[in-house]
């Protein structure tokens, strides 16, 4: 019998106006915001909870233990994933036919939106494994914003329809140098920074020589959009470069041995005199930091997204664990202590989901202002998050099987890369600044 002072099981016995504004599904939440997504993404949703939870969360565990191969080698359990989730489209979704795989349906929504989805669900079941398959997408990403068909048509089609074959053609971004990791995405710092790679000028192309650093899947790409400044020139004359990783002079001169994220490589890449034919400049010269700075706005959310996925993944192990753990005779479900933190942690999380899907729905041009709160917002949030579940767990969280300090050590990358979250701080006040500055047209926030 339902409890007569449970009102929930009484909504339905009153009168039809009545019902109208008080009965609801008993639906779980998942299946509940799915159903409020517009037909394209609750499809693409649904596959990618699916992939994820047969093909992905199965590895996790394994793959984050794993020892740490040299550079341009990865596990046959990884490389079977990816072939796999080449074939399933997850590589090439940004584009539809006959480029890409995704439908033309998608179209129809923001395309950071549908990447949101995505990010969300592979987080949730490995950080290691969702950076890996995400990281391609971001390496794709300025060719996607030149807006140049014919260089999209030439070099990206090609990386498609190998990862669709199941020969999985990865793709890395790199902008981070030694000497320069905010300094490569805040113009205060970048107007005094010295270039570290740099392009040199020669018959048919450019000369490209220098390092960069902390490449995310930089160890397993195939091609590379390379930032570098012009030789004799500034930062002002960073422009984007299509590197094919097999070219003379190119060489991964390690990965890092690294606290999370740990099933995906960090590498560090050595260009000598690497050459660039003059049709492989993206966007044109000079405009690598505009392109960079778009590209950046773009990929913000996604990674605020990941954080989402993270909260989510801890709150759904810290619910698991105190309906199973007893204390004093009973499961800590029925504590009120327990029930109060689990309520914090899942409004934590939906509050950062509603955050990222009310930006993301609207990004057909990403602003930076947004992309950055969204960013530095959900991945702080996030981490408090799973640091409420290890709380939970106590010493059953430090165990690696547990999974939450597996998760805690994933989410602490999402504050760091895409920009530190105080250089997002900073990127949303300059991107305000003449609002801010403007004292006649302040219309607040």
């Amino acid at each position: 019998m339902h409890d007569p002072l449970s009102p929930r099981w009484q909504f339905d016995a009153l009168p039809l106006l009545g019902r109208c504004f008080t009965t609801y599904p008993q639906a779980d939440l998942w299946e509940r915001d799915t159903a409020n997504l517009p037909a394209p993404l609750r499809k693409v949703r649904r596959r990618a909870r699916e992939f994820a939870e047969q093909h992905i969360e199965p590895l996790s565990a394994s793959m984050d233990l794993a020892p740490h191969l040299p550079p341009g080698q990865a596990h046959p359990e990884v490389l079977a994933l990816l072939q796999r989730a080449g074939r399933e489209g997850w590589l090439s979704y940004f584009l539809p036919a006959p480029i890409g795989s995704a439908s033309w349906a998608t179209l129809t929504q923001p395309l950071v939106w549908q990447c949101c989805l995505v990010v969300e669900e592979f987080s949730r079941a490995c950080g290691g494994l969702m950076l890996l398959l995400s990281a391609h997408h971001l390496g794709t990403m300025p060719l996607l914003l030149s807006g140049d068909l014919g260089l999209i048509w030439r070099l990206l089609r090609p990386v498609y329809q190998a990862c669709q074959a199941g020969d999985p053609h990865l793709m890395a971004f790199a902008i981070t140098e030694p000497g320069a990791g905010s300094d490569a995405e805040d113009g205060h710092g970048a107007a005094l920074y010295r270039p570290g790679v740099v392009a040199k000028p020669v018959d048919g192309g450019w000369l490209l020589s220098g390092r960069k650093c902390y490449i995310s899947g930089g160890d397993l790409a195939r091609s590379v959009t390379v930032f570098a400044a012009l030789q004799g020139e500034g930062m002002a004359s960073w422009t984007c470069f299509h590197v094919d990783t097999a070219q003379s002079g190119f060489k991964v001169a390690r990965t890092e041995l690294k606290m999370g994220m740990r099933a995906s490589g960090a590498a560090e890449l050595e260009l000598t005199d690497v050459f660039v034919p003059h049709d492989r400049v993206v966007g044109g010269l000079r405009q690598g930091w505009a392109l960079n700075r778009a590209t950046l706005n773009a990929s913000r959310m996604p990674v605020a997204s990941m954080g989402v996925g993270f909260a989510r993944a801890a709150t759904e192990v810290a619910v698991a664990f105190a309906r199973n753990y007893k204390l004093g005779g009973k499961p800590l479900i029925h504590y009120q202590e327990v029930q109060l933190q689990l309520a914090q942690m899942v409004a934590e999380t939906r509050a950062i989901r509603s955050m990222v899907w009310q930006e993301a729905r609207h990004a057909w041009r990403p602003r930076q202002l947004m992309a950055s709160a969204c960013k530095f917002h959900a991945t702080d949030r996030a981490q408090n998050v799973c640091e409420m579940a290890l709380d939970l767990l106590g010493d059953h969280g430090a165990a690696h099987e547990a999974r939450i300090e597996r998760i805690l050590r994933d989410v602490r990358l999402t504050r760091i890369f895409e920009g530190t979250n105080q250089i997002n701080r900073l990127s949303l006040i300059e991107d305000w600044q003449p609002q801010l500055l403007d004292a006649h047209h302040f219309a607040g926030v």
